[in-house]
C-alpha cells in the first residue's frame, strides 16, 4: 500500500509510544489469557470481506466513542490488528490516551495473521 508521508509520520510517532507484538506472540497471549480480546480495527467492508474467526470488530472510526462501552475495564488485555499494522498502532495509541494500559498492536496485521494460517471468516 502506498501511504502518504503525513500518515507514515503519525504512525511512526505512535509506534514509539505503543507495544507491537508478533503474530506468534499474539497467539501465545490469547492462549495464556482467555480474557484477552483480539480486536479488528479495520473498516466495516474490510471486516465483512474477511476477518480472524476469534476477533471482535470495532472500526478505527468509532473506536474512541465505543471502546469504553464494550470494554469498560481498562485492565482488559486488547490485541489490535488492522490490515498491515499501521492503523492498529494509531488505535493502540488512542486507547492508551484513554487509560488502557494493556493494549498491543499485532505487527503485520490481518495480512500477517492470514499468512500464519489463522482461521478466517467472512460476513458479520
Amino acid at each position: 500500500m502506498d501511504h502518504s508521508p503525513g500518515f507514515l509520520k503519525l504512525t511512526h510517532q505512535a509506534k514509539t509510544r505503543i507495544t507491537e507484538i508478533s503474530v506468534a506472540e499474539a497467539r501465545a497471549r490469547l492462549t495464556q489469557n482467555p480474557q484477552a480480546v483480539l480486536l479488528d480495527v479495520r473498516e466495516d467492508h474490510e471486516w465483512q470481506a474477511g476477518h480472524v474467526a476469534e476477533a471482535f470488530h470495532l472500526g478505527r472510526g468509532i473506536l474512541e466513542r465505543d471502546l469504553e462501552k464494550l470494554y469498560p475495564d481498562q485492565q482488559t488485555e486488547i490485541l489490535m490488528y488492522c490490515g498491515g499494522g499501521f492503523r492498529s498502532a494509531l488505535t493502540c495509541d488512542a486507547a492508551q490516551q484513554m487509560g488502557y494500559h494493556r493494549v498491543l498492536s499485532v505487527m503485520g496485521g490481518y495480512k500477517a495473521l492470514v499468512q500464519a494460517g489463522w482461521t478466517v471468516k467472512t460476513g458479520v
